[in-house]
């Protein structure tokens, strides 16, 4: 999610057509995309007779720049200012062996500029490409319109959704994901297949509870590293008055820990098991380490629940915000198309967008006691655009599959303690009726923004995830 995206481009071209109108097009993307901020790697504009690929050899020099560079490539776009070749963008693409997303583009040609010099047939030509494309096996992305100039909102629009796109490919191939402690046994519903996972490059990395908290107790309180994290947790929302220092400096040994843990396994999101070994045999809850470490884009779920990580992680890597997990709660009262989705206290700082409070957890403190649960995060989430996302492995049919969707957060009011999000949502009841008859589970992740087809691209494309795009 760091550093800017960049990018392979393919400028098409076919010898029949007027060569300059590829110059011109290898010149005005190679522009565009600077200008709204991306990285190129792009055949020199001397390395072919016309900037562009067209014959067997360009496409070598295309394809063994490409794979010099492989590692910085997030995605390639192939652009078609006039008709291209279709066998030269196929051989570029077969020989750089990079599985990254593919944009295919072509221009727009000008009604009156159709004569032998100036027309493109690129309309007629990305039709060529695409076949040959799905007839190699080669996954790609198409834009919003067939064809449309470079220079235009369009061209924007879908490279910055196509970023995304590359953003969440990319960020989930590879992805590592930890898993503190066992799944408690109320939850089944966090069940899931690491082999299945594994599948689609996704690692979990596990350890027993008792690891950390051992090390959290072994501690002193007045470490650095302890003295350091409580500072953190003050600076980062307000702690009523109530609470003891003793609490604080527990909850501050159980962060340093866990984000230690976090970072020496380079992990990119964790679940954490929270209920409610941590409280009866530490002392406090797991919520502001999470909390604080999805503010930095490394979310954290709760309950174990490894696809949840995996769901946010997602959504962080499409929008570039924090992200949350969260329970489909409460209906709000007689409007179908609004629910109220809550968890005990672990939303990111960013992701509430306004004030927090870090207190005690409210369920688990009236059952356990107050003074083990010290560490929820606590606040209403503001209004705003937002996309919800679930993915889950369907073990016995052998898949992953997911959903995802739009909607608000609104200020509308609802009296209930911990982290409250107020949603309207097109449709709630069919999408709940899709939920419960495909066996999903109660919890969703949620991020500002609207993204649903970035992520949706993404996992069904790309991943090959079965995903229900919630319309």
């Amino acid at each position: 999610m760091q550093g800017k995206t960049t990018f392979g481009v393919i400028v098409g071209t076919r010898g029949f057509f007027n060569p300059e109108l590829a110059r011109e097009g290898r010149r005005q993307i190679v522009e565009r995309l600077a200008g709204l901020g991306f990285e190129v790697v792009v055949l020199p504009a001397d390395a072919t007779p016309s900037g562009a690929v067209e014959s067997a050899e360009d496409a070598h020099k295309c394809a063994r720049l490409f794979r010099e560079n492989a590692e910085s490539i997030d995605g390639i776009i192939v652009s078609l200012p006039n008709f291209g070749d279709e066998i030269g963008i196929v051989t570029s693409l077969k020989e750089s062996r990079l599985e990254v997303p593919i944009l295919v583009q072509a221009c727009d040609d000008e009604v009156d500029k159709v004569d032998l010099k100036h027309r493109r047939d690129a309309f007629c030509g990305k039709l060529s490409v695409c076949n040959n494309l799905h007839t190699y096996g080669i996954l790609f992305t198409n834009t919003s319109l067939h064809t449309y100039p470079i220079e235009s909102a369009s061209f924007d629009q879908d490279v910055d959704f196509f970023s995304r796109v590359c953003r969440v490919v990319n960020g989930l191939r590879g992805a590592r994901i930890g898993a503190i402690g066992a799944r408690p046994a109320p939850f089944q519903t966090m069940r899931v297949s690491e082999r299945l996972l594994q599948a689609s490059g996704i690692t979990v990395v596990p350890v027993d509870l008792s690891e950390i908290i051992f090390a959290a107790q072994r501690l002193d309180d007045d470490a650095a590293v302890v003295t350091s994290a409580v500072e953190e947790i003050r600076a980062y929302g307000k702690i009523p008055a109530r609470i003891p220092v003793e609490s604080i400096v527990k909850n501050a040994k159980l962060s340093a820990v866990i984000r230690n843990w976090v970072r020496k396994n380079e992990l990119d999101a964790f679940s954490v098991q929270c209920w409610s070994s941590v409280q009866l045999n530490y002392g406090c809850a797991t919520c502001t380490v999470m909390s604080m470490l999805g503010e930095e884009l490394i979310p954290g779920a709760c309950e174990v629940d490894i696809a949840g990580a995996i769901s946010m992680y997602a959504l962080s890597l499409a929008a570039g915000v924090p992200s949350a997990l969260l329970d489909w709660n409460n209906n709000y009262g007689e409007d179908r198309d609004m629910c109220v989705c809550t968890h005990c206290g672990n939303y990111p700082k960013g992701f509430v967008g306004g004030e927090i409070e870090i207190s005690e957890l409210d369920v688990l403190g009236e059952t356990l006691g107050r003074e083990k649960s010290f560490g929820a995060v606590k606040g209403k989430v503001r209004s705003g655009d937002m996309t919800y996302f679930r993915m889950s492995t369907d073990d016995l049919n052998g898949r992953i599959r997911s959903y995802a969707g739009e909607g608000q957060f609104t200020d509308d009011p609802f009296p209930m303690a911990g982290g409250i999000a107020v949603c309207r949502v097109p449709r709630l009841q069919a999408l709940m009726d899709h939920l419960c008859t495909s066996g999903f589970e109660h919890h969703t992740a949620m991020v500002r923004g609207l993204h649903a087809r970035a992520v949706h691209e993404a996992v069904s494309r790309y991943l090959r995830w079965e995903c229900y795009l919630h319309r």
